[in-house]
C-alpha cells in the first residue's frame, strides 16, 4: 500500500472547500452542483448560461491558480490511447444521462441530501470503477 502521497491536511482542506462550494452554489443559484448537468445546461439551455460558463472556467483555471499560489507543479501523464480516452468520455456521457447525473452530482450533492437514487448511483460508480481497474490490470 502506497501512503506516501496521503496528505491529511490538504485532503481535509480540499473536502471542506468542495463542501463549501456546493453550499454556496446552492444558496446563490438555487441548484445542486453536478458537472455534467452544468456542462449540459451550458451547451443546450439558454438559462444560466453565464453562471454555467463561469463555473466551467473555474474548473479549468483552478489548477493553474493553485500552482501559482503554492509554487507546486501539478504533474499529469496520460498513458492510454486517444481512442480509449474518447471512448471512455462517450461512455461517461452516456452513463451520466442514464443515471440522471454524474459522480459529482450524485456523490457530493445527492448523498448530502440522503437521496436514495444518488446513494445507489454512487455505489454503482464505485463498483464499476473498481472492476474496471481490476480488469484493466489483469489484461
Amino acid at each position: 500500500m502506497n501512503i506516501i502521497n496521503f496528505t491529511p491536511l490538504s485532503a481535509l482542506t480540499g473536502g471542506l472547500l468542495i463542501g463549501l462550494s456546493v453550499i454556496l452554489f446552492f444558496i446563490l443559484n438555487g441548484r445542486m452542483v453536478g458537472i455534467s448537468g452544468i456542462a449540459s445546461d451550458f451547451l443546450i439551455s439558454k438559462d444560466n448560461r453565464i453562471d454555467n460558463l463561469l463555473f466551467l472556467i473555474g474548473l479549468i483555471l483552478g489548477p493553474s491558480i493553485y500552482t501559482f499560489f503554492s509554487g507546486q507543479e501539478i504533474e499529469i501523464s496520460i498513458s492510454n490511447s486517444l481512442f480509449l480516452l474518447i471512448g471512455g468520455g462517450v461512455l461517461v456521457g452516456f452513463g451520466t444521462r442514464l443515471s440522471s447525473g454524474c459522480t459529482s452530482g450524485h456523490g457530493i450533492s445527492g448523498i448530502s441530501r440522503f437521496s436514495l437514487r444518488s446513494i445507489i448511483a454512487t455505489i454503482t460508480f464505485m463498483i464499476v470503477g473498481i472492476l474496471t481497474v481490476l480488469v484493466t490490470n489483469i489484461l
